[in-house]
Parts: C-alpha cells; sequence; structure tokens
C-alpha cells in the first residue's frame, strides 16, 4: 500500500542531536526529487536522522551501523521518561564532562548509555561524533555557555515518531537485504568519499568508507533501482562518486561544511544521485542478458578462480559447437554460472564439498530461494546445536560469540527440509566465514592480518544475510536441467559435448592444497564427516583430500587419464605457463587424443602468486594458458 501524498504537511520535527554532515540544508534539494508517493521509508545510513525527522514517514525502517547511536533512538522511543530523569544530573562542566566521556557505554544500562550519549552530543566540540582505534569518544569539550542539554519537548515529539519506525543496529547492506522491497523509498547518506577541498570534513564523518566500499554502495543502488526502489544518495562531488554514478542522474549542489575549522572551506559542493525506480513486471522475473546475469554472482575470493578470466574462457567454449558442458573442477563456480547464463545445460562438479554446495544453490538451482525471514530464523540459538565449532576452534579464527553462532546456524541449517534452501544456506554460512575472515584463508590463527576493511568490521549475522539476499538475487532459471555433483574427477562418468577442465595447478615452487587453505568452510560443508582431523596441529585443519595433482608425475598421468576418458568431447583447459607440465607437453599430451589443438594465451595476475614471489619481487604475473582440443 503506497504513502499517500496529503497538503496538510505535519509540524516538522527537529533532529535529537546536532550531526557533523547533517541534511537539514538539503532538505529543499531532496524533496524536489523525491517520488510522490512510496511504501515505507528506509535510511540504513541514519546518523543525525534530518530527513527522517523532517518527511514523519509513516513507515520506516531507519538503521545506522552505530549501535550506540541506535541505542539512543531505542531509548528515546521506549522509555522516555527515564531518559528524561538521567539526563537531569548532568552540567556543562569540562572536568565532568571528561569524566563521562571516559566511561564505556557498553558496560551502562540502555538508559544511562543514551543520556551520556546525548550529553556528549549536546556539549561536545561542534555536536561531533568521532572514536579513535579503541573505539572511545575522542571529541573535546566545546565551551558552550548555555547548551540545552534536555529538550523534553522536542525528545517527546522525537519519541512519538520513533515508535512508529522499525530500528536496526547493523550494516546497511544487511539491512536493505532484509527489508528493502518494490515501492519503497531509499535515501543514502554514506560516510563521504573524501576529496582534497574537504580535508578537514572527511575526518569527522561516521565510519569511514575505502573505496571498495564506495564502489559497492553504487552496485546496491544499482540492485534497489532494479528491485524497483526509488533511491536517493547524496556524496561528495569527486571523480570516483562522479564516475560511480554517471548512468544515474547527478545533480551538484551548494553545501555549508559547518564543522571545517577554516571559515574559507565551509563552502562546497555537494552531489545529489536520483536513481528512479524501474518499473517492475509483476508476473514473470526480470529477463537479464548474459553479461547482466553473470555480474549477479557473488564472487568470493578463492584460490584460482576464474572471475578475471572470465571473458576469454566463454569465447573460447562459445566458439565450439555444444549444448551441454561439464565443468569439471568448478572451484568457486564462477565458470559454471557463466555457462548458465550462456544458456548451456551444465554439469558443475568439484571434490570440494563447500564448491559442490555453492553448484548446487545457483547452478543446478532453477528457482528456489531461502525466504529472509526463514533466513533470520535460522539464527536463534537452538537446544540441538553440538557445539562443535566452539569447543573446537576456540581462540582460532573467529570470537567465541560468532563460533557459537556458526554452530547455531549448523543446527538449524539441518532442519531445512528442501535441498535448494539448505544449499544457499550453507553457502551463505561458507561466504560469511570468507568474509569475515583475513585474507579469506584458514592456514593461521588470530587476525594478524586485519587490514581495516570494512568487512571484518561488519558483523557475521550480518555477513549471513547479506550472503542470503545475494545468492537469492543470483538463482535463475536458464530453461535447461542443470546438475550438481561432488566426484572424483577421474571418476565421472558424463558424456557432454564440451569438458571444461581447470585443475589445480602443479608447481614445484607452491603448493596447491586447498585443503589447508579452506579446511574450516569445508568442515562447514561436509559437517566434518568423512575426513581426517589432525588435532595436533595449530590450525585443527584435516587431512588433505587425495589428488594426483600433488606432483609433477601425478599431473602429467592424471591429464593423460582425462583426456582418454573425455576423449569424445570437445576439450578446453585452462593452465598456467608457470605450472607443469608444460605448455609444449600438454599439446603432446592432447594430440595423442584430439586432431585439431590451438592454444590462446592471456596475460594475468594471480592474487595468489606463486613460486618465489613471497620472497623476492613479487612476479605473479603469468600467461594464462587455454587449450581448446577437438
Amino acid at each position: 500500500m503506497l504513502a499517500e501524498t496529503t497538503d496538510v504537511k505535519p509540524k516538522s520535527i527537529r533532529p535529537v542531536l546536532k550531526w557533523a554532515g547533517g541534511k537539514r540544508q538539503l532538505i529543499p534539494a531532496l524533496l524536489e526529487r523525491m517520488p510522490t508517493s512510496y511504501s515505507t521509508y528506509h535510511e540504513p545510513f541514519l546518523g543525525g536522522g534530518a530527513l527522517f525527522f523532517h518527511l514523519q514517514p509513516k513507515q520506516s525502517i531507519i538503521a545506522d551501523a552505530n549501535e550506540e547511536l541506535i541505542n539512543l533512538y531505542n531509548v528515546i522511543a521506549n522509555d522516555l521518561a527515564s531518559l528524561v530523569s538521567a539526563l537531569q544530573p548532568h552540567i556543562n562542566d569540562a572536568d565532568y564532562f571528561y569524566a563521562q566521556r571516559a566511561k564505556d557505554w557498553t558496560q551502562l544500562s540502555a538508559v544511562d548509555a543514551a543520556s551520556r550519549t546525548l550529553f556528549l552530543n549536546r556539549t561536545c566540540f561542534n555536536g561531533l561524533y568521532r572514536v579513535n582505534k579503541k573505539g572511545q569518544f575522542n571529541v573535546p569539550f566545546g565551551k558552550y555557555a548555555n547548551p540545552t542539554i534536555c529538550d523534553e519537548q522536542g525528545l517527546a515529539a522525537a519519541a512519538k515518531l520513533l515508535k512508529t519506525a522499525t530500528l536496526c543496529a547493523g550494516d546497511y547492506k544487511a539491512v536493505l537485504a532484509q527489508h528493502a522491497k518494490q515501492g519503497d523509498f531509499v535515501f543514502l547518506d554514506p560516510p563521504y568519499h573524501p576529496i582534497s577541498q574537504y580535508s578537514d570534513f572527511k575526518r569527522y564523518t561516521k565510519e569511514q568508507f575505502r573505496e571498495q566500499d564506495h564502489i559497492e554502495l553504487a552496485e546496491e543502488v544499482a540492485r534497489l533501482q532494479e528491485l524497483g526502489c526509488h533511491v536517493l544518495l547524496t556524496n561528495s562531488n569527486s571523480e570516483l562518486v562522479l564516475d560511480l554514478y554517471s548512468k544515474f542522474k547527478i545533480d551538484v549542489v551548494d553545501a555549508k561544511r559547518n564543522i571545517n575549522s577554516k571559515a574559507a572551506n565551509r563552502v562546497g559542493k555537494d552531489v545529489i544521485v536520483t536513481a528512479k525506480a524501474k518499473k517492475l513486471k509483476r508476473s514473470a522475473a526480470l529477463k537479464l542478458n548474459a553479461t547482466e546475469q553473470i555480474a549477479k554472482y557473488p564472487s568470493t575470493r578463492f584460490m584460482g578462480s576464474k572471475n578475471k578470466l572470465l571473458s576469454p574462457i566463454r569465447d573460447a567454449i562459445t566458439s565450439q559447437p555444444c549444448d551441454s558442458v561439464l565443468d569439471l573442477f568448478s572451484g568457486s563456480g564462477v565458470v559454471s554460472y557463466m555457462l548458465k547464463a550462456c544458456g548451456k545445460q551444465v554439469i558443475s562438479n568439484d571434490y570440494m564439498a563447500f564448491s559442490a554446495s555453492i553448484s548446487k544453490a545457483l547452478i543446478e538451482n532453477n528457482s528456489i530461494t531461502l525466504d529472509v525471514y526463514a533466513a533470520q530464523k535460522l539464527l536463534e540459538p537452538t537446544s540441538a546445536s553440538d557445539n562443535f565449532v566452539e569447543s573446537s576452534f576456540e581462540g582460532l579464527y573467529f570470537t567465541t560469540e560468532e563460533n557459537r553462532l556458526i554452530d547455531t546456524l549448523r543446527a538449524n541449517i539441518k532442519t531445512l527440509s528442501d535441498p535448494y534452501e539448505k544449499a544457499i544456506a550453507t553457502s551463505a554460512l561458507v561466504r560469511a566465514c570468507f568474509k569475515k575472515r583475513p585474507r579469506g584463508i584458514f592456514t593461521y590463527v588470530g587476525q594478524r592480518y586485519d587490514d581495516g576493511r570494512k568487512d571484518l568490521s561488519t558483523s557475521l549475522r550480518d555477513h549471513f544475510l547479506m550472503a542470503v539476499a545475494s545468492l537469492n538475487d543470483a538463482v535463475f532459471d536458464n530453461g535447461k536441467i542443470n546438475t550438481a555433483s561432488r566426484l572424483d574427477a577421474l571418476q565421472t562418468n558424463y558424456e557432454p559435448d564440451l569438458v571444461y577442465i581447470d585443475p589445480p595447478y602443479y608447481s614445484p615452487h607452491s603448493d596447491n592444497e586447498y585443503v589447508r587453505r579452506y579446511h574450516f568452510v569445508e568442515g562447514i560443508a561436509c559437517d566434518w564427516q568423512g575426513v581426517e582431523m589432525q588435532w595436533e596441529t595449530k590450525t585443527k585443519k584435516f587431512k588433505n583430500y587425495p589428488t594426483p595433482f600433488s606432483t609433477r608425475k601425478g599431473t602429467y598421468e592424471a591429464f593423460d587419464n582425462l583426456f582418454a576418458i573425455y576423449k569424445n568431447s570437445t576439450l578446453v583447459i585452462s593452465y598456467s605457463s608457470n605450472s607443469q607440465p608444460t605448455k609444449e607437453e600438454m599439446i603432446a599430451l592432447l594430440k595423442q587424443y584430439k586432431s585439431s589443438v590451438e592454444v590462446i594465451s592471456v596475460d594475468h595476475r594471480y592474487s595468489f602468486g606463486n613460486q618465489k614471489h613471497k620472497v623476492l619481487d613479487n612476479n605473479n604475473k603469468v600467461s594464462e594458458y587455454i587449450f581448446i582440443a577437438s
């Protein structure tokens, strides 16, 4: 039901907080670009909430990653009388201010924490919210003559509106994945991309975004538009922002920088991006072309992934006459997904359980998604948990609370009866663990590779829900009966038109041990069944799966056997110039079974370089060979 527009405008509510980067001055410009009607208002970077308090929407979902801020709004909505009482003793004094600032809000009651937050906001310098690397509030005393610490009338008006809203503390993508739907209005006011003329301003934004975060936000705007939402976004007038949103309507408007220490720098330019909702057909799913569909694949950092080589691989395979394709070592699943998007009947195979789970969710599955509310139910504690992760991996990869959540999800996923829902949930948990883990690997313990990426500060719960949304969004029907399998590559009995072979690359200078890197998520996918645990190891890994690709002789013989098994199919093989057998040896092997062998060479740089780059010159530039044998 769309919210009806009216000529009777409610009395404007003043924001509760003074907020650096607040949007009160931009409200007229934002109102001009809003939809005339919408179902639910979303603001996942709430901050001071100037537009929210001005609009006073009947249905709203407001959120922020700042849990202290959301606690304040929750207390205003649900326990205003106690908050007013708690605000009364506060005094505008420097010593008192610093004593309050030194307190840890997480150790206070919800009301006392909210009282402290509001007091500090009203008495600190310019109402800034800034914390140090330890998460401690560090803005100095503001030296105001008579600040209003408790505005009872204003708080009462805010409380009345906040009672009607759904309040969430969490990552914006997780919140939007759970709640945004066709016909909604989404306002995004993220941490601004810094540019030189705002050098002071960027220090006072909310949680800092990196360039990759801005790229992901632009992708989310495109997703919301495709979903049927009307989106407005504000940001700085930087080259990156203008480039990221070039396909949308962009307006550059004047903005004042009240927080800048230099008066001359308090005038600048803001960007307002307008992404009008696309009209969707209610009767059928939106049909995408192959390139658009491939872009929906939720990529994950994975050793040997062909995500950056999809174009030449796609050209090589589609140049051959074939209707059915076997992706023999599917790995990350991206090639299988590309083939499915190209209309091929796909058999996606890998001996790794988590790879097979991803293929079950996105290749074999043509229509089933995991309902977002069912996904949320999976996060609820259960007595059925075996506590295996919490007891076995304590202090190794994740916190105790995160280990407990993983065990909860493992137990609840087992209760799902639909195999595709189970595959989506399992793949989402695996993806969440990848995203939450520095470097996405489990070859070391602790957090020593924490590079400050936003993924590492996002909760595991939010990562799981975002992964479910991404996987759901990637499900599609290509009109074929596709298959996911977990078989030894040398023991399959498929007879496809074409076989794509991307095996573990053998090199005497580096390992190709997938289990060593990914044993934890592999354990999640196979429930640690049928594996030989090595409890004496620091990482608590399990014994590697047997593979012929761990020696030069074994690799040579494995290729020979594979070429013999699939001699009646067209063969397309990916292999690297710094691996063995060599290009010449591969050609010789193939010519024993095929009359025509073509080799395509593609320059490539591996994220996981090999040979001596780790200790010498990081020389991970190679040629990727694509062999086409028919």
